[in-house]
């Protein structure tokens, strides 16, 4: 009797901001261990807006994927919101399911801080981006959205400023909502749209070399949903 051996979608792993596709080798090397395809997407983050780095997505797939094979994308922060751009203005391409890490998919209070007082530190993504005017989730895409709850990283000095603004404007502001994964918090990567979402205990960055959050990447890639 022949065996039927099902072949994983390619998985296109997409950084976030000020960093470079090396940032995603942990997770990629995880995800390979799992059987999973992997490839490792760059882009210049600071000098490029939103739509530049999804038109130089497509220009990259054109040239090095075959339009009738299936894709998973995986993105970090900023990446994540690439993956939206990326699926509304490129529709021709078939898409598997996608996953969200610390994406800020409702607009980065942090990045709002860091616009206003430098801009030139967070450059052109944060315009149609970080600000929240992303375009919808298409409604055929199904979504994992993963949040980190560890407040560590060099964003908690403009979070933790923000959430005492907000407790001294607001005392009755529950604490849940000013919980944060150093950089976002987790009611900015809440997505209506999307199929699923689960928080884990890990920051901004560290989600990217936790071995948990990568066997949950992996198991929402082949079922749709996060393991609980």
């Amino acid at each position: 009797m022949q065996q039927t051996i099902i072949k994983k979608n390619r998985v296109i792993l997409i950084h976030g901001l000020h960093q470079t596709p090396f940032i995603m080798r942990p997770l990629a090397k995880r995800l390979q261990a799992q059987g999973f395809d992997t490839h490792q997407y760059g882009y210049r983050s600071m000098r490029d807006g939103i739509k530049t780095h999804s038109q130089r997505l497509h220009a990259w797939l054109e040239a090095n994927h075959h339009p009738e094979q299936p894709i998973d994308l995986v993105g970090h922060s900023l990446g994540g919101l690439i993956i939206r751009d990326f699926i509304t203005a490129y529709p021709q391409w078939q898409i598997g399911r996608c996953v969200t890490l610390g994406t800020p998919h409702n607009g980065s209070i942090c990045a709002d801080y860091i616009w206003r007082l430098t801009p030139y530190i967070v450059g052109k993504s944060y315009v149609d981006a970080l600000d929240g005017t992303v375009v919808p989730l298409p409604e055929h895409i199904t979504l994992g959205v993963i949040a980190g709850d560890k407040p560590y990283g060099l964003g908690q000095l403009f979070l933790q400023y923000h959430n005492r603004k907000m407790r001294k404007a607001d005392n009755s502001l529950l604490s849940k909502n000013l919980v944060h994964d150093g950089t976002v918090y987790i009611t900015e990567t809440k997505l209506n749209a999307a199929t699923d979402h689960i928080i884990m205990p890990v920051s901004h960055t560290g989600m990217l070399v936790n071995p948990t959050v990568a066997e949950q990447t992996a198991y929402f890639l082949r079922n749709g949903q996060f393991q609980r």
